[in-house]
This record gives C-alpha cells, sequence and structure tokens, in this order.
C-alpha cells in the first residue's frame, strides 16, 4: 500500500466529513479531502470517495495578497514572449526554431512523464538512467523542483477545488492559470502539503540531487545554455536567442501547463464524473502530450497514460512512457480496467462517453483485467 493511503476501515469517512461518531466536529481544519491521489485512497469499487465531497469544493472569500515580485517578474516575461513570438517567425534562423521546438518537447517530458506522472502519481516505475534524464528534462523547465512539483500536486489532488488546493478552480479561469502564482499561498495550501506522507520523494536520491542544486541547475538549463547554444553553434544574434529560444519558449510550455489547470477544469465533457470541474479538452492535450484528459485523470490519478485510450497522436507522453517499457528502462505501469471504467461512466459520468473500447485496437489485454502492473519487473 503507497505511504499516502489510508485504509478506510478506521473512521476514514468521519475523517473525510470532518464528523466524528458522536456527531462533534474534528480538529483537521477547514479543508477536507475531496479526491483521491493513489488507487488504495478510494473507498468505492470504480475509484470514488463514498461520501457526498460537492460542498466543500468551493473557495472562501478573502483578500489576495499580491507577491509584486511575481507579478513584475511575469509581467517582463509576457511582453519579452510576444516579441519573441514574433521573433519566432521573422527573423529566427531555423535551427533556432527547431531548438526551441526541441527544448519545449523535452521541457512537456519532464513535467509530464517526470514530475507528474512518475513523482507525483508514482503510475510507473523507473531506472535510474531513465529518471536522470526526466531530472534533466525537468530542470530544462522550470517549474519549481520536481520535489515540490510533485508535493503540490499531490495536494492539488487530495483537496481538489478547495483552499488547499493551490490552483483552486474554483477561483475562476485566470486564477487557476497564473493568478494563484502571483499572489502568497492560501495557509491551507501550506498545511496541507505538510501533512502528506512524502518519504518516495524524499527515498529518490535523483530527486533529492536536483532540490539541493536547483539553484545552479535550473539557470544553467533553463536560461544560459538555451541562450548561448544558438549562439555558439550557428552564430545566432543574442536578440533572437535570448526571446525566441528562451523567454518565447519557456513561456509558452509554462502557459500549456497552466492551461491544464485552467481549461482543462472548464472547457469539454465529463463522462466519467460530471460532479468534478475537470473536463476532457482535446486541444490541451495535444499541446501538453496527453496531459489535457483531466476528468478521467481525477477520476482515475494512477493510470499512467492519463486517459483511457491509448491514442499516441493526442497522448505523446504514453509513447515515451512506452518506448522506455520496451528497453526496461519504465515498469510497473497501472492502468484501469474497461469494467471499472464502465461501471464509473455509468455511475457518475455525464453521458457524453462514446465508446467503452472493447475491442479497441489500443486496449492490450492486460488493460481488460482490473487495476492491474503491466509490463511487470522480474524480481
Amino acid at each position: 500500500m503507497p505511504p499516502n493511503a489510508a485504509a478506510i476501515n478506521h473512521n476514514s469517512l468521519d475523517t473525510l466529513t470532518g464528523q466524528k461518531n458522536d456527531g462533534t466536529k474534528n480538529n483537521l481544519g477547514a479543508s477536507k479531502e475531496t479526491g483521491v491521489l493513489f488507487e488504495y485512497d478510494a473507498d468505492t469499487a470504480d475509484g470514488a470517495l463514498n461520501i457526498d465531497v460537492l460542498q466543500r469544493k468551493r473557495a472562501e472569500k478573502r483578500k489576495l495578497k499580491l507577491v509584486w515580485r511575481n507579478i513584475i517578474i511575469f509581467g517582463y516575461l509576457h511582453i519579452a514572449a510576444l516579441y519573441g513570438a514574433w521573433l519566432f517567425f521573422t527573423s529566427a534562423k531555423w535551427p533556432t526554431v527547431f531548438f526551441s521546438i526541441y527544448l519545449y518537447s523535452i521541457g512537456v517530458l519532464g513535467i509530464t512523464a517526470g514530475a507528474h506522472r512518475l513523482w507525483a502519481h508514482r503510475s510507473y516505475k523507473a531506472k535510474w538512467p531513465l529518471r536522470a534524464i526526466l531530472i534533466a528534462f525537468n530542470t530544462c523547465a522550470f517549474q519549481d523542483a520536481a520535489f515540490h512539483w510533485a508535493r503540490d500536486h499531490r495536494v492539488h489532488h487530495k483537496f481538489s477545488e478547495t483552499d488547499a488546493d493551490p490552483h483552486n478552480a474554483t477561483r475562476g479561469f485566470f486564477f487557476s492559470h497564473i493568478g494563484w502564482l502571483l499572489c502568497k499561498k492560501h495557509p491551507d495550501v501550506i498545511a496541507k502539503g505538510k501533512s502528506l506522507d512524502l518519504t518516495d520523494l524524499h527515498a529518490d536520491r535523483i530527486l533529492m540531487w536536483q532540490l539541493k542544486h536547483y539553484n545552479i541547475l535550473m539557470p544553467l538549463a533553463c536560461f544560459i545554455l538555451p541562450t548561448v547554444i544558438p549562439m555558439y553553434f550557428w552564430n545566432e544574434t543574442f536578440i533572437n536567442s535570448w526571446f525566441v529560444a528562451t523567454m518565447f519558449r519557456w513561456c509558452f510550455l509554462l502557459n500549456v501547463t497552466w492551461c491544464v489547470n485552467s481549461a482543462a477544469h472548464k472547457f469539454g465533457g465529463r463522462p466519467y464524473d460530471k460532479n468534478i470541474n475537470p473536463s476532457q479538452c482535446p486541444s490541451v492535450s495535444a499541446f501538453a502530450f496527453g496531459e489535457g484528459w483531466h476528468n478521467y485523470h481525477h477520476v482515475f490519478p494512477w493510470d499512467y497514460k492519463t486517459a483511457e485510450w491509448g491514442n499516441y497522436s493526442m497522448n505523446l507522453t504514453t509513447a515515451f512512457i512506452d518506448f522506455f517499457a520496451k528497453i526496461g528502462w519504465a515498469y510497473d505501469l497501472k492502468t484501469v480496467s474497461a469494467d471499472i471504467i464502465e461501471k464509473r461512466v455509468k455511475r457518475t459520468g455525464d453521458g457524453s462517453h462514446e465508446l467503452w473500447g472493447y475491442g479497441d485496437s489500443d486496449i492490450t489485454k492486460e488493460d481488460q483485467q482490473g487495476i492491474i502492473t503491466i509490463n511487470k519487473k522480474q524480481e
């Protein structure tokens, strides 16, 4: 059982509802658990909490404390990125264009395959060479150290759309997209982050190495090398190198990632659970390499595909993980059976689910056997 998992037989529903057996309030704070993180967190057979959490999915009315340093930095970044976007199409050399796309792609994978699916959700396991690759990709992306990213994302799932959610979507599109980074965190975010068991993250030496040296590695990987390499190897101008390969590339990556928090919590169907904001957003999936199938992901967060289907054209992260599974660097890939999915769709879906996937060419035999482990490592 994962370290964050809790058996449901010792007053678990009391914990979730904030009530003791005698009807009195407990003292766990305002934000109660509203979502699941790992497969053993679920109270029901089809992967859900066994209580109504809709009433908790709202934000406290409070005056936000702005962080002006972040406002100025992100203001400059977006102005610089707009200029870089113009240079991308009008002035930058072709090697710079392709280099920017390459940096964007590995940055996305550092977040999706690394910080998200591997470290935040433990939806698969990776040998050290793959973890080293992912930590390098993740450092290029500069979205905080992977340790902190995984911690905050676990809080997001366990206390989804409450004040403990770092980018609580009930505060509106702007807040969930970028606003949460322009103000101080709600105290519940900090408190719930400290309450989670992160021993598995602390035990990963590669993850902790990045955390220890992040203030040196990140500027080098995200800003210095992306600017210097085009200038040195193909005589690109400093203006194009800085504004295209660095500012525009990084800003575009940030906004694509933020769209998972904002657009994929607002636009699209909810075939798996109509009672939550996360939705199926194909456009986000296209740019975020498969992270936009968000209604499915919040229902079954332990699935390494973050989606029901294995269509690589809209889920390049799954293709990346599957490739390394074939060479043995990724293993113990977790997924969900068609039977479990069907039960959940019929119980809580909004009716927009059209296919079950039986006989689909992308569905393996293993996918039909429940919450399973595929490509099992031979001990």
